[in-house]
């Protein structure tokens, strides 16, 4: 069973890329009236250090340290590109690089196909013997 389903509440963290801080926050329905989303569905999430608006990373984020530079930038990268760190709690949100030698890769196997390029992969893992013999060539 998901942890997050039987086992809760559970924080979301949310992090400012700019002081390169993670805080968790409760779920919205628990936040004071000045704090909820507005008309537009946008979730207000000041950072309490220099009021931008934080990122919603989800529950399993665990913060690098603010040292550590290049791996803030490679998370926010990854943020930008719709990649977070949300799960049900079962397995967690899976592997997520650190260091941008690594990101290209992560990405590319990640990436999103359309139906042709499934098909096209699809097509070229056929034997081609098996299409040979059907045409008597």
């Amino acid at each position: 069973m998901c942890r997050y389903a039987e086992y809760g509440p559970y924080k979301s963290h949310y992090a400012c890329f700019d002081c390169r801080k993670a805080f968790k926050r409760t779920n919205e329905e628990e936040w004071p009236a000045h704090l909820q989303p507005g008309d537009d569905g946008q979730v207000p999430a000041p950072c309490p250090q220099c009021g931008r608006p934080m990122a919603d990373l989800g529950l399993d984020f665990k913060p690098p340290p603010r040292k550590d530079v290049e791996h803030w930038e490679v998370v926010e990268f990854l943020f930008r590109h719709g990649v977070g760190y949300h799960s049900c709690g079962c397995g967690g949100p899976g592997y997520r690089p650190s260091r941008w030698k690594d990101v290209r890769a992560f990405l590319e196997s990640h990436r999103c196909r359309s139906a042709g390029e499934a098909l096209l992969a699809r097509i070229e893992r056929k034997p081609r013997r098996a299409s040979l013999a059907r045409t008597g060539r």
